[in-house]
Order: structure tokens, then sequence, then C-alpha cells
């Protein structure tokens, strides 16, 4: 089969989800109301409350939550065949992961910014605050853990991503200058930084940085991990509006391009996707299709972690309500766009069906390599740039939404451990909870060893624990919803869906870690189905109260700005 037809009718997909659903959504649904005061406005310090340009914190937002899961994840299920893994991208993008982005982002700027496990201790109840804050922290290590491991692999792997790589940061810094202290204009900044980039993309891949061993008295391999978290602790105590934000903007608009340039190089050559439809013949171990496609998927249908940066950062600056739509909606649809490009390259980047069995020999095969070594065949065969300038655009592609995922999370690391401070009636500045934040993530990491191999232990439990958390964000957003009288179905109906199929998963990865004896992740397994059980059954209870209480007055919205910062 063509892999032209699979691109055109995701494309529409994604298309008629941002015109159609998410309008309802807006209009009918969140009600999204312009006049509405944010808190970048109401309590804007320059450092996270800023409000901004609905472009530049699409930029923040869709890089910050794309990261490079919704590349492994889709990478990786195709071992199922392509036709389950589009489906689940393409329906669940425009279905789930549209309507909780945009829910979680609405949510928060109607409390004063406040994150996801603050308003679950609000709308759910205390017992349910406390535990959901569990599932976050445990999240989030995951993310910094395991990202800056897959960057420094990255690294590794492909020294022309080097240059690049780091050079987006200095592009970034000064695009933060440009366009906050010397006013000049978006357009001409981001034409200009862009440029900049694939200019140190041209540049990487004529000079690869590959550091001799040892560096420092370290392995590249140590060296890169400590560099990715001292960066990332730097970024996060920045204000926003120095790194974090140009970097993710200036970031978005280049990756859009660079998934431009695939899918352009898709349209040119067409290529044949060699892989099955429905894969009826799955290397021996790898797990039956359901339920843990919904869950080696996460990132590119819907995901917890969104919640977290939408309730986490986005709300804080979101200038007005109604960007919420572009900003959540289409930042959701940008990641399915890149879910989308990671099945086309890791099917139709192969030449025969042999050499697609030879890679996807087992569970787990493929992922960010299949995408970059496939993506770059098509890229080299459409439109005729070197195999080595390809797998360096992508490659590239693939660090940046991974860094830009891992700073943003030790930014909400840092904000987890400051409101469990507060909830102990414990003051913790900037400082110190960046540094409990980076001593979690470095002691993972290096946990089995000095070559990071800690950081990817955890990896198996991320999907279950991201969607878990996603259908625990959206029972927030329901009973918000049944307390203004609006319908709650856009929530329940992927609530419950998400939470069967992911609460199913952990089960089966029981059963999977005890006959390992991974005793490590078993534990952690349990303490994260527990909590969820035990927040979604708080979670229903606070719904059924909701019904039964009298509806919130029309400007109960209004009495919502009442309260502490969050």
């Amino acid at each position: 089969m063509n892999a032209l037809p699979l691109l055109l009718i995701g494309l529409a997909m994604f298309a008629g989800g941002y015109f159609l659903y998410s309008k309802f959504l807006g209009d009918r649904v969140y009600k999204l109301d312009a006049s509405f005061e944010t808190p970048a406005h109401e309590l804007e310090d320059g450092v996270d409350y800023v409000p901004t340009n609905k472009f530049v914190l699409w930029g923040h937002h869709f890089t910050s939550v794309a990261g490079a899961a919704p590349i492994v994840g889709p990478a990786i299920a195709v071992i199922w065949g392509w036709l389950p893994a589009f489906l689940w991208v393409t329906l669940g993008t425009v279905f789930f992961a549209g309507m909780h982005d945009l829910g979680a982002l609405w949510a928060s700027a109607r409390n004063k910014g406040r994150s996801m496990g603050t308003l679950s201790g609000r709308y759910i109840g205390r017992r349910g605050a406390s535990l959901f804050l569990v599932v976050i922290f445990l999240l989030l290590l995951m993310v910094v853990a395991a990202f800056a491991v897959v960057i420094k692999n990255l690294l590794i792997s492909t020294p022309t991503a080097v240059i690049p790589a780091w050079g987006a940061v200095v592009v970034a810094l000064l695009v933060g200058q440009a366009v906050y202290r010397y006013k000049l204009g978006l357009g001409l900044v981001t034409v200009v930084g862009v440029a900049a980039l694939y200019g140190l993309i041209l540049l990487g891949d004529a000079v690869p940085v590959e550091l001799p061993d040892p560096i420092l008295g370290m392995s590249p391999a140590t060296f890169w991990i400590i560099a990715l978290f001292g960066y990332a602790a730097i970024a996060s105590l920045l204000p926003v509006w120095v790194l974090l934000q140009p970097r993710d903007y200036i970031n978005g608009v280049q990756l859009f391009v660079g998934l431009g340039i695939l899918f352009g190089a898709v349209l040119l050559s067409a290529p044949t996707i060699v892989a099955p439809a429905i894969n009826n013949a799955v290397p021996e171990g790898t797990p039956d299709l359901v339920p843990l496609l919904f869950v080696t998927i996460a990132c590119g249908a819907i995901s917890g972690f969104h919640g977290m940066v939408s309730s986490g950062t986005s709300s804080k600056q979101l200038d007005k309500e109604t960007d919420a739509r572009f900003v959540g909606y289409f930042g959701a649809v940008g990641e399915g766009m890149l879910a989308l490009g990671a099945i086309i390259a890791a099917v139709a980047g192969y030449r025969t069906l042999a050499d697609w069995e030879a890679v996807y020999s087992a569970f787990g095969e493929g992922g960010v390599k299949a995408f970059v070594a496939g993506g770059g065949e098509i890229i080299n065969s459409g439109l005729g740039l070197s195999a080595s300038l390809s797998s360096t655009i992508l490659a590239t592609m693939a660090v940046l939404f991974a860094a830009t995922t891992m700073d943003t999370g030790v930014r909400l690391l840092r904000f987890v451990v400051q409101e469990a401070g507060e909830a102990a009636k414990v003051k913790i500045n900037n400082g110190v909870g960046t540094l409990v934040a980076l001593a979690a993530g470095l002691g993972l990491t290096f946990s089995q060893g000095a070559e990071g191999a800690g950081g990817l232990r955890i990896w198996p439990l991320f999907g279950t624990s991201n969607q878990l958390l996603a259908s625990l964000t959206l029972s927030i957003v329901a009973v918000m919803l049944i307390r203004k009288r609006r319908s709650p179905m856009p929530a329940i109906v992927p609530l419950v869906f998400v939470f069967v199929m992911s609460f199913w998963a952990a089960v089966v990865q029981l059963g999977d870690l005890y006959a390992a004896r991974d005793w490590l992740l078993l534990i952690m397994d349990v303490v994260i189905s527990v909590a969820a059980v035990w927040v979604a059954f708080e979670a229903v209870v606070a719904m059924r109260r909701a019904s039964r209480e009298p509806p919130e007055a029309p400007d109960a919205d209004v009495m919502e700005k009442a309260g502490s910062k969050g």
C-alpha cells in the first residue's frame, strides 16, 4: 500500500478535529470568554506569570508536551501493524487528547493557574489530592530521567546533531531578547531564528562532534547526562521569557518545518508501506495488542503529562482565555501529526518486509532509531537530500523535542515539590525545589550505573501511569462541568475508556514484573495503581455530589479567582 493516502487521511482528520470539534468544545462545553481575566494578567510577575502571544505560547506548549514519546510510542507500536496505531493516533488526538489538553488549560486558568494536583484537592478532595501528587511526581520523574537518556543516546549515535542541539539554546536566548527587550516583530524574528537553526543543522552535518573517552574523568554518556540536567536546572529557574518560552516557540516552528520536509517527501516519493496493516506474526514475547497498544502510544493519542504542562506553565502565560483553543487543542494536533509522521517513517521507510522485520525482531525495538532511519530514507528518496543530512534533521528534531520536555519537566517537578511543601506547611523556595528535583532525577538516572541505565529502567511504567493520570485529569474537568450544569460526556467518555485500558495494562504489568522479580518497578506499579483507583473512587463520589448540589451561579467563574496562588 502507498503511504500517501495514510498521510492525507490523517491530516484531514486532524483538520476536521480542530476546525469542528474544538470549536464545539470552546463554544458549547468550556464556553471560553475573551473578557475573562487570565492568571497571566492578574498575577503577572515576569517570571512564571507572563501574558504571552498565543503563537509563542503554542510553541512552548507544543514542544513541551511532545518530547520524544510521540516518536518512541508509535514507532514501537507498529509491531502490531500500522492500522491499529494509525486509528489510535488519529481518533485519540481528535476526541481524547484535544479535549483533555484544552480542558486542563481551561480548568487551571479558571483557578489562578493552579496545577492539577492542587485542583484535585478542591474538586475531588484532600485525600485524592495527596495521592494525585504522588502519581504526578512519579510521572515527572520518569519523564526527566528517561528523556535525559534518550537525548544522550541520540547525541552519541548521531554526532551531527550535537551542534544544532546546543546551538538552539543560543538562538533561543537571542530570540527572547529580540522579542521582549527590543520589541522586534515576531515574523522577522521567526524567519531569522528558523534560518539560524537550519544553518546549525547544516553546520552540524558537516562538523560532527564526538566526545573523547574519557572526558573530564567521565564517559561521554555520563558527561552528556550531567550537562543536560545542569541545563534543565538553569532553564527551570530563569524567567520563562528568557529561555523556556522563546526556545519552545522557535523549536516548535522549526519542528513543524521538519515535519513539512518529511510530509513533503512522502508526497513526492509516495513510499510503499512494507509493514502489515495487522501483524498476525508478531515476535515471541510481544504482549497482546489490547490493552498494551493504548499505553504504548500515550503521547500522540492522549497523555496525562499534557495536563501537567497545561496547568503547570501554559495556563500561567495565557493572554486570553479564547487562546486556549489554539494553544491546547492545536498543540495536541501538532503532537498527533508528529506521531503520524513516526508511524509512516517506521512502516514505509524500509525497502522490504524482510528489512522491516529485521528491525522489529522483538517488542520494544524500533523507536527513535526506526524513525530516524526510516524517515531519513524517505527524505533522501523524495527530496534528494543526502542520507546523512536527512538523518541529522530528524535526529535534531527528536533531540529538541525531548530537551524542551525535559526542561519543562524539571520546572514542573519543582512546582510539585513546592506544592507538597505547602501541604506540609513548609515554604520551599525555587532554588531548593530545583535541587530536590535534580537530586531525584539524577538519582534515578544513575541508579543502575554511570551510563544512565536507570533512566530507561522505569520507562515500562511511563505509558500506564501517564494514561492513568490523563483519566484523573479528565475527572477534574468532568466535576467542573457538572458543577456548571454543562454536559460532562465529552470528558467522561475518554475518561472511562482510558482508565479501563490503562488500569488493565497496569494489572498485566504487575504479573510480568512479578515473574521477572523486578521488585522496584513492581512496588512502583502497585503504588501508582492503588493511588489511581483511590483517586478514581473519590472522583466518582465528587461527581455524584456535584450533580446533587445546586448549580454554580453565573458569576462562579469569577469567584474561582479568589484564593491563594497555586
